[in-house]
């Protein structure tokens, strides 16, 4: 994959490979099924259906049993359980549409056979939300610790595991060329 860089456009650009594209919505698609899917099939629910939801007496959600959802979905406050429920029943669905949106962004705007992404500014921020659930995924399914590198050069060459954290690495290597191409599209305006 070539790196992002700013355009001319106030946008940014980079050139996916057909299977770095492929590879990429392998990734991101997970990530809106643990967020509770597509609800485009779901019949809408009006504006007063959601306020009753919302302050409905039914029971708060609690944290998540799965070690990755609680990653992705953390509480707001680590040492009360009561107030974390509490902030967790008006923010966590709000939470998992905005997640979903993310990964649905990276998806429509990733060329399903390869080629040229052109994203505007807020796509690319899109794309670094996308990509950090994707890794904050892997990086608790792989154990990652910030000693990373260590982790990866111990491996056994032969070890499944070895793609998996290449593949980390990658999407880190990814995640960085955004950052930098936002932050010079930054500089360039000023």
């Amino acid at each position: 994959m070539e790196l992002f860089r700013p355009g001319r456009d106030g946008g940014v650009s980079a050139w996916v490979s057909a299977g770095e594209a492929a590879l990429l919505r392998s990734l991101v698609t997970p990530v809106i099924d643990m967020m509770g899917g597509d609800r485009k099939d779901q019949p809408q629910r009006s504006v007063v259906d959601e306020l009753e939801a919302l302050f409905s007496e039914g029971p708060a959600p609690q944290t998540p049993t799965d070690p990755v959802l609680a990653r992705l979905l953390p509480d707001a406050y680590q040492d009360d359980p009561d107030n974390a429920s509490e902030f967790r029943k008006y923010t966590e669905e709000s939470l998992r549409e905005a997640k979903k949106y993310f990964a649905q962004t990276l998806l429509d705007t990733l060329p399903e056979n390869g080629g040229r992404v052109k994203l505007t500014g807020d796509q690319a921020r899109d794309w670094m939300r996308a990509i950090n659930d994707v890794r904050l995924a892997f990086g608790v399914r792989l154990e990652v610790t910030e000693e990373f590198e260590e982790q990866l050069s111990a491996l056994d060459p032969e070890d499944p595991k070895v793609a998996a954290f290449e593949v980390y690495g990658w999407l880190g290597a990814v995640q960085e060329s955004l950052v930098r191409a936002l932050a010079r599209l930054t500089l360039q305006r000023t």
